[in-house]
């Protein structure tokens, strides 16, 4: 603080408690650090216009203080020192921000305000005060261009989610038929081994009964082995209740023409 008599300036005072008498003659100057901030809430006075032709409201806040050693100046030579700053700030954004496009704004928020306050304390220095600290404290661009960015952001979000998305249904198509083409094979194999020991199971019964038969040959064996499978597929066919009508011969004298259609149908 510092003490007025009579108009000048007394003396300075360290910040501590001090006591005085209620004397007409004599004012009180405060040294703290004091605060302002621009534009209010309300008024929405700090309008720019960006590069991309964006108007945008810059919230600031200047923080700033009275020298002890320039105490003369900071009393006598401004009378109001927060318009002093505003009409400052109004002077400098205009100058620094239509050079940037709306987008890179929000990144350099510490460079704005840093230009801000290297202009602030060339100005207020001669007039006994500091800058503190300068900060932008918000960046608002009109509502309209806050919800079109909003949108970009949400489009290339869901854009980005539909090919995650198309990836994912291409991995399980692959796997998909990786799996459909293991699941042939080895359906492949169990088959080739049924039909291996079909044939197996054939020539053993047809050696056993030509070796322990006498007068039979192989291809009287071969006949009766076909003919008992002709019988075991109609049991399957008559047992089946999903089964559809099948028209085949059926009589004793037809087995033989059976078992030369099979076995002419298989040669």
């Amino acid at each position: 603080m510092h003490v007025l008599v009579c108009c000048f300036i007394s003396r300075e005072l360290q910040q501590h408690l001090h006591y005085y008498s209620q004397l007409p003659l004599i004012s009180i100057n405060n040294l703290h650090t004091q605060q302002v901030g621009f534009p209010q809430r309300t008024s929405r006075i700090c309008l720019f216009l960006w590069r991309d032709n964006v108007f945008v409201t810059v919230v600031a806040s200047i923080q700033y203080r009275a020298l002890a050693d320039s105490a003369h100046d900071g009393f006598y030579k401004l009378s109001n020192t927060r318009e002093h700053i505003q009409a400052y700030v109004f002077d400098v954004i205009p100058a620094s921000v239509p050079k940037l496009e709306l987008d890179a704004t929000f990144e350099q928020k510490n460079d704005i305000a840093r230009v801000v306050e290297d202009e602030l304390a060339k100005a207020m220095s001669n007039y006994g005060y500091e800058i503190v600290q300068t900060l932008i404290v918000d960046i608002e661009p009109d509502v309209h261009v806050k919800r079109a960015m909003n949108e970009i952001i949400a489009a290339a979000r869901m854009r980005l989610a539909a090919n995650e998305k198309a990836k994912a249904e291409k991995i399980l198509q692959i796997k998909r038929a990786e799996g459909e083409a293991e699941a042939k094979y080895l359906s492949g194999l169990g088959i080739a081994r049924q039909r291996q020991a079909i044939v197996d199971g054939l020539r053993d019964s047809v050696l056993a009964f030509s070796a322990n038969v006498s007068g039979t040959s192989p291809k009287d064996v071969m006949d009766m082995v076909l003919v008992t499978q002709y019988f075991d597929t109609m049991k399957e066919i008559g047992a089946s209740s999903k089964s559809s009508a099948v028209f085949i011969p059926h009589g004793p004298g037809a087995v033989r023409d059976v078992a030369s259609q099979i076995r002419d149908g298989l040669l």
